[in-house]
């Protein structure tokens, strides 16, 4: 639980849950993705400023496994790590635990690239610094 770049803590409110009262399975994608916006801004990118300028961050592949449930109320936190997985390609490595216990409840990895003004892989220079640290 320590090989984390970033980490964020957040709790479960009510309309996240479906009728069986626990979150529902495609909030969790919500949950991982703000992870990683508020993880690009620590490291110094402005995602909006990367579309102005015609640099699409995108999804390519998504893997989660759900290994127990959140319920209304519940704290936790999420962990993220990035690594670089080719030359146009980066993988965001993601575990979300529950508060205060650290219990697993999901993990999960998302292959990402930057798309250019041409819709093709271009991974620009600040985010090629970026993943070779």
């Amino acid at each position: 639980m320590s090989d984390y770049d970033f980490r964020l803590d957040l709790e479960v409110r009510d309309y996240e849950c479906d009728m069986q009262g626990v979150v529902n399975n495609s909030v969790y994608q919500n949950y991982l993705e703000h992870a990683r916006h508020e993880f690009i801004k620590q490291l110094g990118l402005d995602f909006a400023e990367l579309t102005r300028r015609r640099i699409n961050l995108v999804v390519v592949r998504a893997e989660l496994d759900y290994k127990g449930s959140l319920i209304s109320g519940d704290r936790f936190w999420i962990g993220t790590r990035l690594e670089k997985i080719s030359p146009v390609r980066f993988g965001f490595f993601q575990d979300i635990f529950r508060k205060p216990d650290d219990r697993l409840m999901l993990s999960g990895k998302i292959i990402g690239t930057a798309l250019n003004e041409r819709g093709r892989p271009r991974v620009p220079e600040e985010i090629q610094r970026i993943l070779s640290r």
